[in-house]
């Protein structure tokens, strides 16, 4: 039987289910994040636990490198029969939205989670916050191929999937809505929008049901830094452009190291980074895992300068050599952590050299979070409300714009591509693809005649259309007529435009006007 109503044809039911397909989505994704965050707490737990009961005992130190040993061998195993399920994920749901790639959403859900836990449990430096993206990414996707929904309205469940990921592994759903429309969708459709903000807004009530109200970072920030102090946000901004552009090309060249070890199977290199966590639990653990020990080290303490930049160079090189080999884990909390050291060490040197009060160091972290964020992912909004967000205040939203913004301009200027976007090359250049970003970054939006509109009844030709724009189909019924000037519009019709996205707001809203009803007066 034909369906009743047609949902590119009918723009207001298509919101209305949109709003359900997000809440249906946000349970999803919530509950596979929070059954995945779950699992990393507690192996991390399990892991320093190990540490502390096998440390000085030779016989029991040995037993445990074995298990480690075991441990890498199988998750190279897991990354071998899936490689989606490989690094941090988002890399992957950005491939699968523009097309590139399509994943397995089952394959994925299970290699990720196993592994992933594997990883935490060996102490492994990577973070749950990427993975769980992918995996919010993947239980959308299942969810859609589950209720055989259309292509649109998949790719939407996705996108809302990735948002409402994040949201459940951070507590903050507004930076899980802007990281889904900033890095994963890279546009701000409002029907998009609607789909995204019910799902994180859902998952984020399943994560707090579970992990309490409580941010992430417990940081109280007791002062607003003074406008006269702005001078030293700006030496910051620069400072944490310059380390994200660093981190990003030492990042690359990790995954290179391991390219180049061409006598050990791939498979069998994730044993190394399992290795040397063994290493490390005997000499630093507190570097170990996504790196909550290192954060409880600074709140409330004043470390050592000397020591912030010995933690700081280890766990730096530590998550590169992690990341480089490809096992399943992040690099988002991991690199929060870092950016909280470089802030802490600047903020320690400032308040020595200026004499400033010394309650603004817990300022110069949160803020530093933010700014090193930015310079890596180029995403300056979501880094603004995921520190915000985790935090518990957006009192100090000035200073981290101005951070932010900085260090954008800077990593950019350096010509630092975002880290996902290179790491998405090199994906696809393993399979033997390139990606391309269109002809003069055009995409490609529908919109739906309405009976009275200005369009209905006109031939292509002799309608007003916008500049930067070509409708290229249109879409009657089951039907698609590749559109020509000749060509009559009727109403009911789904015409699809190709839009230049320098122009993309503009336009959608020009041709939404011709396309749309007209209210008689």
């Amino acid at each position: 039987m034909k369906q009743k109503n047609n949902l590119l044809e009918n723009p207001h039911g298509f919101s209305v289910s949109l709003v359900a397909d997000g809440v249906l989505v946000g349970i999803m994704a919530g509950c596979v994040s929070v059954i995945y965050r779950l699992l990393l707490n507690n192996a991390e737990k399990i892991m320093f636990r190990v540490i502390e009961f096998t440390k000085g005992n030779h016989f029991y130190m040995f037993g445990w490198f074995l298990i480690l040993a075991a441990m890498g061998f199988l998750v190279g195993k897991l990354v071998a029969w899936e490689g989606m399920c490989s690094g941090s994920g988002i890399p992957q749901v950005q491939g699968e939205m523009k097309g590139y790639l399509n994943q397995k959403w089952w394959r994925v859900l299970i290699s990720k989670i196993i592994g992933g836990t594997l990883c935490i449990l060996g102490g492994l430096s990577l973070g749950r916050e990427g993975p769980s993206v992918q995996l919010g990414a993947m239980a959308g996707k299942g969810l859609a191929k589950v209720t055989k929904t259309t292509a649109t309205k998949e790719r939407y469940m996705i996108a809302c999937g990735s948002g409402a990921g994040l949201a459940a592994a951070f507590n903050a759903p507004l930076a899980g809505v802007m990281f889904s429309l900033e890095e994963i969708q890279k546009n701000f459709n409002s029907s998009m929008l609607v789909c995204v903000i019910s799902g994180c807004v859902t998952s984020d009530f399943i994560s707090k049901n579970i992990f309490g109200l409580s941010p992430v970072f417990d940081f109280h920030l007791e002062k607003i830094l003074p406008l006269g102090n702005y001078w030293m946000l700006i030496l910051l901004g620069v400072i944490l452009g310059l380390c994200g552009a660093f981190y990003n090309f030492v990042m690359l060249k990790g995954q290179d190291f391991y390219g180049k070890l061409k006598i050990i199977p791939s498979e069998y290199r994730i044993i190394l980074p399992f290795l040397a966590a063994g290493i490390l639990g005997y000499i630093l653990p507190s570097v170990l895992a996504g790196g909550h020990a290192m954060i409880e080290l600074i709140t409330g303490h004043r470390l050592l300068v000397s020591v912030m930049l010995v933690l700081l160079l280890v766990k730096f090189l530590f998550s590169a050599f992690c990341f480089g080999s490809g096992a399943p884990g992040g690099i988002f909390f991991p690199l929060l952590i870092l950016g909280a050291y470089i802030g802490a060490i600047y903020g320690s040197l400032i308040i020595s050299g200026t004499g400033i009060d010394p309650c603004y160091i817990t300022n110069f972290i949160t803020i530093s979070m933010a700014g090193f964020f930015t310079a890596i992912v180029r995403a300056p909004i979501t880094g603004i409300l995921l520190i915000a967000e985790m935090t518990g205040t957006f009192e100090h939203f000035l200073s981290l714009a101005v951070v932010c913004i900085i260090s954008y301009i800077v990593a950019h200027l350096l010509r630092s591509e975002p880290i996902y976007e290179s790491l998405l090359g090199r994906i696809l250049a393993k399979n033997g693809m390139v990606e391309n970003p269109g002809p003069d970054n055009k995409v490609l939006r529908s919109f739906a005649v309405g009976t009275t509109s200005i369009a209905c009844g006109q031939k292509i030709k002799n309608v007003p259309w916008p500049d930067h724009c070509l409708i290229v189909t249109i879409n009657r019924g089951q039907e698609e007529i590749i559109a020509k000037g000749s060509t009559e519009v009727h109403s009911g019709d789904a015409l699809v435009a190709l839009i230049d996205e320098s122009y993309l707001g503009m336009v959608t809203e020009s041709i939404q006007l011709i396309c749309g009803e007209i209210t008689p007066e």
